[in-house]
């Protein structure tokens, strides 16, 4: 594994990054934001097979589409088909009620979180540079009050999204970028390296410590050294 630091995020660039994700989830106990996507879909996998047991542990959703729980697009329901479903100890689980719409989600969840610090928010980076459902120039990056909120779709599959908000996951203990791919190369530089901008919404979205776990083609446009 290589470690560096870049403007306060420690950068690790490893063979295996789910595995390395997964190893921190497994670790962490009290609140957790999962994410969706394939290669946390992996890390949930691996996360099930180290800690059968996850009692005690909360886990909540960074962001989901407002769709049915087991939509094939609902965050949620990978995370129970890769990781809830194969525990032998189930964590408390607070999902988002994508069914009852964005809007509404959106209060419930905010209304849910009230009180709540995540000790872990597990996050990705879109193609445009979007982490969670905060997509470039955002109206939810001046978000400074409510927890969750609604947001419109700005990448396929174009479904209204509920998603936790800057000042959720700036309270986190820990925020964990989770990147892989050559093709993730150029967002991951605007993420860690270029100059914060609401362009680039994955280069504002920090937690009070912040981790990025790459592979080499993921981190193949990072400074070296």
């Amino acid at each position: 594994m290589a470690t560096r630091n870049l403007n306060d995020v420690e950068i690790r660039i490893v063979d295996d990054p789910a595995r390395a994700t997964a190893e921190l989830l497994v670790v962490t106990a009290g609140h957790v934001a999962l994410s969706g996507g394939s290669s946390p879909g992996r890390a949930f996998e691996i996360a099930a097979q180290l800690r059968p047991d996850w009692s005690g542990a909360h886990i909540w959703f960074g962001d989901d589409r407002a769709v049915p729980p087991d939509d094939e697009v609902s965050n949620y329901r990978l995370a129970k088909e890769t990781l809830l479903d194969r525990l032998t100890v189930p964590p408390e689980v607070h999902r988002i009620r994508g069914e009852l719409g964005a809007e509404k989600a959106a209060d419930l969840y905010d209304a849910e979180l009230e009180g709540v610090t995540l000790d872990l928010a597990l996050n990705g980076i879109g193609p445009d540079g979007h982490t969670a459902s905060i997509y470039p120039n955002s109206p939810a990056l001046d978000e400074s009050e409510r927890r969750a909120v609604a947001a419109e779709a700005k990448w396929e599959p174009f479904v209204p999204r509920v998603t936790m908000t800057p000042p959720m996951f700036a309270a986190a203990g820990l925020l964990v970028y989770l990147v892989s791919g050559e093709d993730k190369a150029e967002v991951v530089r605007r993420a860690f390296v270029d100059d914060p901008s609401p362009a680039s919404p994955a280069s504002l979205i920090r937690g009070r410590t912040t981790i990025a776990i790459l592979d080499s083609g993921a981190a193949s446009l990072l400074p070296q050294g």
